[in-house]
């Protein structure tokens, strides 16, 4: 029997939409702190029978910032205190001078979390605060949804036409109350 595809997945950038965007980037969980209303956000996605998939572009790996088992903790510990509810981190450890496919706005992470997680791009919402995730959501057919927390504010005049939220948790309320 083959997979089933699901219209019932939440694609989710990690920082400035899960957990506050540091300059100086996520390199231990000392530095983790997650965004106001995430972890409501994720609790009520979750239990409205969402299947929530992080997609994040990791370039302190590349710089030798971190290793991927740091990463890996991270990960872990913000899964932890987002209630367990995300079901898969895809990740680019990359720099953006690499030129690879899986940094967004590179649409290769995207295509692998709908390989492991079958979905329907079309039904299909990437909650993102930066202009590379709206453009990677784009060219792989998914539906950006744009978050004001880290970049977002600042990148929502360039995409009048992407529906902008407060924040993950007004998001997820409007998602909950609109496609039941």
């Amino acid at each position: 029997m083959g997979l089933q595809i699901s219209n019932r997945v939440v694609l989710l950038d990690r920082d400035g939409v899960l957990n506050v965007d540091r300059t100086d980037s996520v390199t231990h969980i000392r530095d983790l702190e997650v965004e106001s209303g995430a972890v409501a956000a994720t609790r009520l996605l979750h239990d409205a029978g969402w299947t929530l998939l992080v997609v994040t572009n990791q370039a302190a790996v590349g710089r030798g910032q971190l290793d991927l088992d740091t990463l890996h903790e991270i990960h872990q510990e913000l899964d932890r205190r987002l209630g367990n509810t995300v079901r898969g981190f895809f990740v680019c450890p990359h720099t953006p001078e690499a030129r690879c496919a899986c940094r967004k706005p590179g649409i290769a992470l995207l295509e692998q979390a709908c390989i492991a997680w079958p979905f329907d791009p079309g039904a299909t919402w990437f909650v993102v605060d930066a202009d590379r995730d709206i453009q990677a959501a784009r060219h792989a057919g998914v539906r950006p949804a744009l978050v004001r927390t880290g970049k977002g504010a600042a990148t929502e005049p360039d995409f009048p036409d992407v529906p902008a939220f407060d924040d993950v948790l007004a998001f997820a309320r409007w998602l909950v109350v609109n496609e039941r």
